[in-house]
């Protein structure tokens, strides 16, 4: 192997390992811990995401509702977080194991009550709301709420994106759920076979919308991540797609 090429496979390696840990260098900040007292390991369906069925979804038990600050009006759905409890000899697993979790839900500030005691997620507050299952994994069940530290890590997904339509003739709407890298979508544009593209808004969490007429022709999404990279899906969805189905394109 020449001096050239053994210097270009170095360069493609650190690279590589740069991408694989570009959120595992962010610093671990510091944060609280809550968890819903559910029977199904998730947090409640139709959260403020928009992901309806979060085991449908693929998001399932380790699952987050976030305080204002950190849900930051939906545009952090979809992001990860890997979390761990700390400072807390009696409610913290030993050895202070991580969890990591998918933005799903909304924790809504409660401003009648203390930020110690119930006002948990009021802002400036940075505070996750765990699922039973995902809480068990750092921390007691005992615990009403213990310390923890937090950072954002890359998503891991099995499968491309997935798709769900809805709306009615005049306006189509998308939800767009299992997001690799950074989960977070910024923005979105959809094509028709007799369309060019067109830019959807973000309607509420995750549903992202156009006011115009697309059925009857097979689409294509142009899907771009908070880093900024784009992704583009053609022909996703065949010119027969009806609201309420499901289509799968390509993975970041």
């Amino acid at each position: 192997m020449g001096a050239l090429q053994f210097t270009l496979l170095l360069y493609l390696t650190l690279l590589h390992s740069c991408n694989i840990a570009a959120y595992k260098d962010v610093d671990w900040k510091k944060a609280t811990a809550t968890y819903t007292k559910d029977t199904e390991g998730s947090l409640i369906t139709e959260g403020a995401c928009g992901y309806g069925d979060l085991h449908k979804a693929s998001y399932g038990k380790y699952s987050a509702g976030l305080s204002t600050i950190l849900f930051s009006r939906g545009s952090t759905c979809g992001a990860c977080f890997e979390i761990r409890c700390v400072d807390h000899i009696l409610w913290c697993m030993l050895g202070s194991p991580t969890v990591i979790v998918t933005a799903t839900d909304f924790c809504p500030p409660n401003y009648g009550l203390s930020v110690d005691y119930g006002g948990w997620c009021n802002f400036p507050r940075e505070h996750f709301e765990l699922s039973q299952v995902a809480f068990s994994e750092i921390a007691k069940r005992k615990a009403d709420i213990v310390p923890v530290q937090y950072r954002r890590v890359k998503c891991q997904r099995s499968g491309g994106l997935k798709f769900t339509m809805s709306g009615s003739s005049h306006f189509f709407q998308v939800l767009i759920t299992n997001v690799g890298v950074d989960g977070e979508v910024a923005a979105v544009k959809v094509k028709g076979s007799r369309t060019g593209w067109i830019p959807m808004a973000r309607n509420w969490g995750q549903n992202w919308h156009c006011n115009i007429n697309l059925q009857h022709q097979p689409l294509s999404f142009e899907v771009t991540i908070s880093s900024g990279k784009t992704l583009t899906s053609y022909n996703v969805a065949n010119a027969n797609w009806q609201f309420g189905q499901t289509f799968e394109g390509k993975q970041f």
